[in-house]
C-alpha cells in the first residue's frame, strides 16, 4: 500500500508543476500542468461530438501530460528532438505505472494520444492544443504580451475541427 500511495501523490506533485512555456515569457501567475490537463478534460466534455468515445477521450486529456511530474514540461523552445521526449516520457510512465491499478492502461492511452490515430486521440489533441490557444487569449487579456506564437500552434491542430474561430 505504501508503493500506491507514493505512486499516487507523485502524480499529484502535476497540481504544483508550472507551465514551462508561460514562464518563459514572463506570465506571472502561471498554470500548472494539472490545471492545463482539467482545461484539456473540461474541454473534452464540453465538446465531445457524436462518434468519439467521450470517456476514452477524456482519460487521454488527464492522463496525457502525467509523465511530465518527473521528467519536466518540455516544450519546443527547450530543443528536444521529439523521439526523444517521447522516449523520456515512455520510460517515466513505465516506471511510475507499475505500482498502480490499471498502469498498463494508463500507459496504452498515452501512447494512443501521442499517435494521433484514432477518433478519440485526435479529438484529444484538439482539446490539447485548444486549451493552450484559449489560455494565451486569457493571458493576452490580463497582460500586454503577445502570445500570437502559442495560438498559431494552437489554430494548425484546431484547424478543420470546427473549433477554429473560438481563437481569434
Amino acid at each position: 500500500m505504501d508503493e500506491l500511495r507514493t505512486a499516487l501523490l507523485e502524480a499529484l506533485e502535476l497540481k504544483r508543476l508550472p507551465r514551462s512555456g508561460w514562464l518563459r515569457v514572463g506570465v506571472q501567475d502561471v498554470e500548472s500542468v494539472a490545471a492545463h490537463s482539467w482545461g484539456a478534460a473540461w474541454l473534452v466534455a464540453a465538446l465531445c461530438p457524436d462518434g468519439v468515445d467521450r470517456g476514452r477521450a477524456l482519460e487521454m486529456a488527464v492522463i496525457h501530460d502525467l509523465a511530465e511530474v518527473r521528467i519536466g514540461d518540455i516544450t519546443p523552445a527547450d530543443g528536444v528532438p521529439e523521439e526523444e521526449k517521447m522516449a523520456m516520457e515512455g520510460a517515466a510512465l513505465d516506471a511510475m505505472l507499475h505500482s498502480i491499478p490499471h498502469g498498463s492502461r494508463i500507459r496504452d492511452l498515452w501512447a494512443e494520444f501521442e499517435a494521433g490515430e484514432t477518433p478519440e486521440a485526435r479529438f484529444a489533441r484538439v482539446c490539447d492544443k485548444l486549451d493552450m490557444g484559449l489560455q494565451a487569449l486569457a493571458y493576452s487579456a490580463e497582460s500586454e504580451e503577445d502570445f500570437e506564437e502559442w495560438l498559431v500552434s494552437a489554430r494548425a491542430v484546431v484547424k478543420g475541427s470546427g473549433f477554429t474561430d473560438l481563437l481569434r
